[in-house]
């Protein structure tokens, strides 16, 4: 693997290896799709049968709870196809089929029908469970040995991924609003298969990284492991108590998760009780906390200290981390609707135009700077992936189409209604912006540690959600 990483170091493009910018196109694509039609989610269920574009007119708490089910198991698959991947596929393969589930589910939601909406939200679940933890494996298999370089590469590959949430939620919830649903979500699943067939096409470039883990591979990583943590297997191995707290806490959690749209939507219940004035899906979910806790607590403290001050510090940064989730996912939902419904959103005069002018500006010059990124990269690997550059290239002008369309169509107005859609993609923009100034400062004498970055991170954070 090493040869290939050495290989893959001979090509560069902005400091980085060209598989780098292959990822970054790869999951520039797949975030497209995801957040086009995960923004489009909420205002679907909502939309009133009798309104211009009629959607299915489900109660705000209804369409909330599926959503808030859909994102949370969105973030327990990974788990699963990252042990698939690591076992099985390997990281390139498990991509791949990441891929074709989410492009499956993309076209199924196209249809519009219950049992469609249902089937392409669980593909997408199981396709990123696939996708996710694989392509960012594939990045850290790289940079093995160029760990200086790794914090860089990570900000220039979530730049991508800002870069399809821009570009997904402004042109999918542009169609949407404006030319039916249908057009947002077949756009996400255009965008998702182009990203696979993209990814496709240029795998070979990275030689073994990423490949399905050989016998020889495995043995030699099992019995370094084995090397390394064998005082602390032996010191705290998992007991029957710990196992049985693990299965149980699960099974209360998965209870929760999917009872509560059940309850919501189809007005049943997998745990039909009642508790002390607490419905049995609060029972479930705060006993699944609490005998969670209870597993923490006992394993940390069985650690020698300085593995239980680590675990301790990551446990501190998870506990922050669900705060910032929690914040960071009502963009799936009430931000969303508190867009739609209690925002001014149309313009007319001056306000009009400056909008329009600021909107041009916003879109057109991250797509000019990407579209700039993309030629560097053609021309370091058109001999190499000649086919997968090509599929970029039709994305690109598929891409640029769509821009030059939408902002002809807003000019041309005298007014302007700007789409709730709209206002999601601020976020991304500014970490698009922001992105090569934090990978060139991680690269420079100036870097901070990790804590440090973390710690700043959250304080930032706090102030946005705070404001």
């Amino acid at each position: 693997m090493s040869t290939d990483i050495e290989n893959l170091f001979k090509d560069k493009v902005l400091g980085h290896p060209t598989g780098l910018f292959v990822l970054f196109f790869t999951e520039m694509w797949e975030r497209f799709s995801f957040y086009g039609m995960r923004i489009l989610l909420v205002l679907f269920l909502t939309a009133a049968y009798a309104s211009d574009n009629p959607g299915w007119e489900w109660p705000r708490e209804h369409a909330l709870a599926l959503i808030g089910t859909y994102a949370s198991l969105l973030y327990l698959t990974p788990i699963i196809g990252g042990y698939i991947a690591d076992k099985i596929t390997g990281y390139k393969w498990a991509v791949v089929i990441g891929c074709s589930i989410m492009t499956m589910g993309h076209a199924a939601m196209v249809l519009e029908t219950t049992w469609s909406l249902y089937l392409g939200l669980a593909l997408l679940v199981i396709g990123t469970g696939f996708f996710k933890p694989n392509i960012t494996s594939i990045i850290s298999a790289m940079y093995k040995g160029k760990e200086s370089k790794k914090d860089g590469a990570y900000t220039i590959f979530y730049m991508g991924v800002n870069a399809g949430a821009f570009f997904g939620m402004m042109l999918c919830g542009y169609l949407a609003e404006n030319f039916g649903w249908t057009w947002g979500f077949g756009l996400a699943g255009i965008f998702m298969f182009l990203g696979m067939l993209q990814f496709l096409l240029a795998k070979d470039l990275f030689g073994s990284i990423g490949e399905k883990p050989t016998n020889t591979l495995q043995t030699e990583s099992t019995q370094k492991l084995l090397d390394e943590d064998i005082n602390e297997e032996e010191l705290n191995p998992f007991t029957v108590f710990d196992k049985i707290l693990m299965v149980v806490s699960a099974i209360g959690g998965l209870l929760y998760l999917f009872n509560d749209p059940l309850e919501k939507i189809g007005g049943t219940s997998i745990v039909p009780f009642e508790l002390g004035g607490l419905s049995g899906s609060s029972v479930v979910v705060l006993g699944a906390l609490l005998l969670f806790l209870i597993l923490i607590v006992t394993r940390v403290s069985r650690y020698m200290p300085v593995v239980r001050d680590r675990i301790i510090a990551v446990a501190i940064f998870g506990f922050f981390t669900v705060f910032f989730f929690a914040a960071f996912e009502q963009s799936l939902g009430s931000m969303t609707l508190f867009a739609q419904d209690y925002t001014q959103r149309e313009l007319i005069g001056n306000s009009a135009m400056v909008f329009k002018v600021v909107d041009a500006l916003l879109t057109t010059i991250p797509l000019i700077i990407i579209t700039w990124v993309l030629s560097l990269l053609f021309k370091k690997t058109y001999s190499k992936i000649g086919l997968s550059n090509i599929i970029l290239a039709i994305a690109f002008i598929g891409i640029w189409a769509l821009v030059l369309y939408r902002l002809n169509d807003k000019f041309s107005q005298e007014g302007n209604l700007i789409e709730a859609t709209w206002f999601g993609i601020l976020n991304s923009f500014f970490i698009i912006t922001l992105a090569p100034f934090f990978s060139r400062w991680w690269e420079s004498k100036y870097n901070p540690s990790a804590a440090m970055k973390y710690g700043l991170g959250l304080i930032l954070l706090g102030m946005g959600f705070a404001i």
